[in-house]
This record gives structure tokens, sequence and C-alpha cells, in this order.
């Protein structure tokens, strides 16, 4: 009797730690410009890139990332990583037509229950420029997921903010606390994308008022430089902060790196991937 009550106790401790571990697993987080595939950039054209790409999302094994820049091929090219699926649509039809701000996740750690896209303009529900851009239109793309292991829910959104109108950076820096309040409403976030804006300018505090910069609330100290786009030099200064991951108070940031990865001399991308590993409590 007192042998099986031993082994009914350690059969309970047992799974007792087991769910323990997996409530606490971490999740793999990143924000990866891709740069656009174009034939301007020489040897550093996607071409070149895209099995540099590949390799170091295999390496680093993200869970979910968010891109900016990729063209539906790039997409695909990396999606040839059968272990991830995608979603995002077009900036400039609302289909396939122009860059994306595309979604990856592994299929084995997270269940997609819900995409959409909406715009960085003053017409948020269909392909425009916004305010002073006059480049590009701006897109965001987002998901709510379901994460196996621990069977919690959250929403990633990606996103790309204007490169050359200080208004439409500002504004979209609003209307980003806006969406993400009335799509997730109060559920957990995860917010990441290359906002072309360092922390000290009012949209990436706008947005911090309602969502924590992973780079300041990590326990670890942050790996890496500083910057997050070197252009492809080598030598490049690496000052300026542009690419953010932003979380809610339900996340417990374990560490944050930029990944500074060259081969053969060369950068798989004109930017660095930013990386957290995240608890949701």
């Amino acid at each position: 009797m007192r042998l099986l009550v031993l082994l009914l106790s350690c059969l309970l401790f047992t799974q007792a730690a087991v769910a323990q571990k997996t409530a606490t697993t971490p999740l793999r987080v990143a924000t990866y410009n891709l740069r656009m595939n174009t034939a301007s950039d020489g040897p550093n054209a996607w071409p070149n890139r895209a099995e540099m790409v590949r390799n170091l999302v295999s390496y680093y094994d993200f869970d979910v990332f968010g891109t900016q820049e990729g063209f539906r091929t790039q997409l695909n090219d990396v999606a040839q990583l059968k272990q991830y699926a995608f979603v995002g649509k077009g900036r400039d039809d609302g289909k396939e037509a122009g860059e994306h701000s595309a979604i990856f996740y592994k299929k084995d750690r997270l269940k997609l229950l819900q995409t959409g896209d909406f715009w960085l303009s003053q017409t948020p529900d269909k392909p425009g420029k916004g305010w002073d851009a006059t480049c590009c239109n701006r897109i965001c793309t987002w998901g709510k997921f379901q994460d196996l292991q621990t069977k919690k829910e959250f929403y990633f959104f990606s996103a790309h903010f204007d490169h050359e109108g200080v208004e439409a950076r500002r504004e979209s820096g609003k209307l980003m606390v806006q969406k993400i309040k009335e799509i997730a409403k109060n559920a957990p976030v995860i917010f990441v994308g290359d906002l072309n804006s360092t922390p000290d300018t009012e949209q990436v505090k706008i947005i911090q008022a309602s969502l924590r910069n992973a780079y300041d609330a990590t326990q670890k100290p942050a790996y890496g430089p500083v910057g997050t786009f070197q252009g492809f030099k080598l030598d490049a200064p690496l000052q300026d902060r542009i690419d953010h991951i932003f979380v809610s108070k339900e996340y417990t940031v374990l560490n944050y790196a930029v990944l500074t990865d060259s081969m053969r001399g060369r950068y798989p991308s004109d930017h660095f991937p930013v990386m957290v590993d995240v608890v949701l409590k």
C-alpha cells in the first residue's frame, strides 16, 4: 500500500512539473526586414541572399517572426523552410502585389486562429498612402495565435513605417495603438516592425505608452549593437535602433539580441534581425 501511494505521489509530482514547465516555455520572437528584391543591389540582390536568410532563420529557430519589405517570391523562398507557414497580403493591391509585412510561424508550435491586414493611412481598410508619405503604401499584418504548448492565445502585429514622411510615421504610431486596442482588446500582444524611427521619436513614445519595448524590458542585458540597420556595409556605425519589438504587460522578456551574422563577408539583409525570448505569464 505504501509503495502504491509513493508511486502515485511520484506520478502526480512529475505531471505537475511537466505542466509547470510547459506553462513557462519561452516563445522565440523576431523581427526581420528582408530587404526587397532589386537587381540594383548587385551582389547583395536577393538571389544571392535567400539561402543565407533561410540558414539564419533555421539556426536561430524562431517560433514566430514578422518580416518587412518581402515580395511574394521572397516569402515563398523563405517558406522553403517547411516548418513554417506565413500570412500577409501585398501592400499594393491587398492580394500579392508589392511588399508585405508578413508573419511567419512554426506550424508545430502555433495555431493560426485569425488574421487580417490594414494600411497605415487615413483609410486603413484599403490600399493607399498615408499623410505626407509620397513613396509607398504601408501595411500592417496581424494574426491571432494559440500556443500549442501552453494553450495560451495572443495577437501578433508586423508593420513597416514610412521612411520619408515625418507626419506619416507619427500618425502610424497613433494608428497602431488604436488598431491594436480595437483588434486585440485586452488580450496579450506582440508588435514588431521596422518603424524607421529611433526610441526618442514621438511615434515610438506613443507606442511605449501602451506597450513595453523589449529592449528596455529584457531581464538579461541586451546583446549586440544598438543599431539595427547597416545598409550592407560591414563597417556601418550601427547607432540607430529602428527595428523594434514591443510586448504587452503579460510578457516577461528573458533576453534581447541583435543578430549580426554575416556569411562570406556579406550580410543576409541590410537590416539585422532582432530576437527575443518571452514568456506569457
